[in-house]
């Protein structure tokens, strides 16, 4: 009992157990020791030598230097156990030895690849998306990784933009939710398990509406806009805890995020309380000079601390300027203070200072270089991110006893674009990636044939190869197409005009169309394309991303029936560019176009529905779900009561199937208009053939809040509309009023 006491009373003195100092005590005191140039040293991030994610200006020899002087905090693209250890050995004969961080993209997937995030969050399955997540942890900590530039949760509405492959989509609800998934699955039981690596929310803030869907653009709107779209989820990965915070390119209202006090210093550190740091994306604090927003280096370097950026990524400014800054007094030495001990925090927390080569083990990672198991859930977790379009005629699924099946298109037996953008490269990559052509023909029956025309390139005009692949389908009972965009055409700076199928892939698709023979089309990209011709004229179209380590097999178990297709589209696919941005919850108008054929004097175009191509929430399945019997628990409430929800959803058709139930709101009056739909809710719920689920959704006062004009987040009295569907199109409704 006295032993108990005993603790009791260092834990008060704020001490732990065993009278070790705290976190915040050991920061202190190693701060007391540090030079100012040491401190600014840990605010420095530079790349590897080896491979870059940005363009490089480290000289290599230099930063070795550095490091040796402790005037580097942390290493970005420094991966492998031996390699880390080697970086982590010269940080070791630093005055004070303080540790390096190593961080890198793992964005989906390390050593075992998954599909891009886009085509993650098609599953609408947050139980898979965090374990994908936790897999992609483990294997990057066992490469000797503590810290990954992930998750991104920009919210995104422009699929011209190439970076809408690394987020959730265009919703903000559902944009949120994936990123707490993404933030746990990454960070597991707790920073410093060996298993666990550190989560950056990313890019703060409103990266996603870049003016014109261009990269590192300007991004202009309200501040009640800025508030209820962008924010949110950048706040719940805030409450969450997760390690750091990366700011973006862009400016906001005119000012550079980099050096934005709003957000980073007022909003993040401030009303939302943050202790983790925020990293400045790569370059960008040296990059407000041609932004226009600072005269030089010197300039950049105090309007970026002053706004609350802490760690300077790869543009050489803090180490230059920052201790030039605070001598001359223009820079307060208690923020440099600040972001140092904010980083040093992490490195505590991770447990480098107890031992900094703890990550750095070949033991692990070589148990993780080839996990059969990850591979096994990544063939999953691929089938599950697939998008059944169109499915007239009901080819699909595909019987594996088809007597001759073709594979046709530039994408077949690719290996490596398997991984799509934002993957890390591995030598082994063409020999351990599974092609699509591999994938079906391992599941064709022996007695099958599969076939194989390349048909085209991916971007170029020569139709040399139209010829071999119309022979080709002329051969067979059924023919695959696989079509799309390059996996290097989504994705940072691969933004685009004209987001259609690249080259003469359209005009291949019409010629094998000529031939008769049903086609079934795999669309393979990054983001929502425009393919309005196959979409018309193709009876079947399967949208299958670019999927991962196991691609061919994932896609197999789809087109063979193994894995009924379930995912939902988590953006609106647009009819023609010209109609971006096209998103399912938008504000209504004094004008609201009432159908597609009267146009006159309301908010439409003359020569284009205003409706997308495909909606929101959209996907197909092999078997068919009938929806019935929703139920309110009141249809007049008052105050902070509980709205109970319910609906019947029944498998009517042949097959086992997943279906996503998504709940939509509307306030039909407020103070500030209001979006004409909101989801609030969805489920996924797997309902055997000829079985029935009745599905159970809950809503209070806190899911009917939204910002006002003078940012006042609240709710309001009045009637709203409930609405439960399959997609955002296709709902069931009923009124409520609900007083406050």
């Amino acid at each position: 009992m006295k032993r108990v006491y005993f603790l009791l009373a260092f834990s008060a003195l704020g001490l732990n157990a065993y009278g070790q100092k705290t976190i915040d005590q050991k920061v202190a005191e190693l701060l007391s020791k540090m030079t100012l140039e040491e401190k600014v040293g840990q605010m420095v991030q530079y790349s590897g030598f080896e491979y870059a994610t940005g363009p490089q200006k480290s000289n290599s020899a230099a930063v070795l230097e550095e490091i040796k002087k402790g005037k580097v905090g942390s290493m970005l693209n420094v991966a492998g156990s031996e390699e880390t250890r080697s970086f982590q050995k010269l940080a070791m004969q630093s005055r004070l030895k303080i540790p390096l961080l190593f961080g890198q993209d793992v964005i989906h997937g390390y050593r075992t690849t998954f599909p891009v995030n886009l085509g993650q969050a098609a599953s609408w399955d947050l139980g898979m998306i965090e374990k994908s997540e936790r897999i992609a942890a483990t294997e990057a900590a066992a490469y000797g990784i503590h810290w990954t530039f992930a998750p991104m949760v920009d919210i995104a509405r422009d699929p011209r933009w190439g970076r809408v492959m690394e987020g959730s989509g265009e919703d903000t609800y559902l944009g949120t939710k994936i990123g707490l998934a993404r933030i746990k699955g990454f960070q597991g039981r707790g920073l410093g398990s060996l298993d666990a690596v550190m989560a950056c929310a990313k890019h703060f803030a409103a990266y996603g509406a870049a003016v014109g869907g261009r990269d590192y653009n300007s991004v202009d709107m309200s501040l009640r806009q800025l508030n209820e779209t962008y924010l949110p989820p950048f706040k719940a990965a805030a409450e969450a805890g997760v390690a750091t915070f990366m700011n973006s390119f862009n400016d906001i209202n005119g000012i550079p995020a980099t050096a934005n006090k709003y957000i980073q210093r007022d909003l993040l550190k401030g009303k939302w309380n943050y202790k983790g740091f925020v990293v400045s994306d790569w370059g960008s604090i040296g990059e407000m000079v041609p932004h226009g927003y600072a005269k030089d280096a010197n300039e950049a370097g105090e309007r970026a601390i002053q706004g609350g950026s802490d760690m300077d990524m790869e543009s050489r400014v803090y180490m230059t300027e920052l201790p030039k800054l605070v001598k001359e007094g223009k820079v307060d030495p208690k923020l440099v203070d600040d972001a140092a001990g904010r980083i040093l925090t992490k490195k505590f927390e991770m447990g480098l200072f107890d031992d900094p080569y703890r990550f750095s083990n070949e033991k692990r990672q070589k148990e993780q270089t080839d996990n059969l198991e990850n591979r096994k859930f990544g063939r999953e977790f691929g089938s599950k991110s697939i998008v059944l379009l169109k499915n007239q005629g009901n080819i699909l699924p595909l019987s594996k006893t088809t007597k001759t099946v073709a594979l046709i298109g530039p994408f077949g037996k690719e290996t490596v674009a398997n991984h799509g953008f934002w993957s890390v490269a591995f030598k082994d990559d063409s020999q351990r990636i599974v092609s699509q052509f591999d994938g079906i023909k391992n599941q064709l029956d022996k007695n099958s044939t599969l076939l194989y025309a390349k048909g085209c390139n991916v971007d170029d005009q020569d139709k040399t190869q139209f010829a071999e692949a119309i022979e080709t389908a002329k051969k067979a009972d059924v023919v695959i197409m696989t079509l799309g965009e390059g996996h290097a055409m989504s994705g940072e700076a691969k933004s685009r005009s004209n987001i259609g199928f690249t080259g003469v892939q359209e005009d291949l698709l019409k010629e094998i169309a000529k031939t008769g023979k049903p086609i079934i089309l795999m669309v393979n990209a990054g983001r929502p394309l425009i393919f309005n011709w196959a979409s018309d004229n193709i009876p079947t179209i399967v949208y299958t991303w670019w999927l991962g380590t196991e691609a061919g097999n994932s896609i197999a178990d789809v087109l063979f029936g193994t894995v009924n297709p379930g995912g939902k589209l988590p953006m609106s696919f647009p009819r023609t560019e010209g109609q971006i941005p096209v998103y399912y919850n938008h504000y209504n108008t004094g004008r609201p176009a009432k159908n597609n054929t009267d146009r006159n004097y309301v908010s439409a175009y003359i020569d284009l529905d205003n409706d997308p191509k495909y909606p929101f929430g959209y996907g197909l399945s092999y078997t068919d779900f009938k929806y019935s019997d929703m139920v309110l628990s009141s249809t007049s409430l008052t105050g902070n009561q509980t709205l109970n929800i319910s609906v019947t959803v029944s498998n009517t058709g042949k097959y086992d199937g997943e279906e996503v139930v998504q709940l939509y709101i509307r306030d039909l009056f407020g103070k500030v208009v209001r979006p004409v739909k909101e989801l609030k809710g969805f489920q996924k719920v797997l309902i055997k053939k000829g079985e029935s689920k009745k599905v159970d959704f809950k809503l209070t006062p806190e899911d009917l809040k939204f910002f006002d004009d003078e940012l006042k987040f609240d709710w309001e009295g009045g009637e709203f509309d409930i609405m439960i569907g399959t997609d955002s199109q296709h709902v069931q409704t009923k009124r409520i009023n609900w007083t406050k």
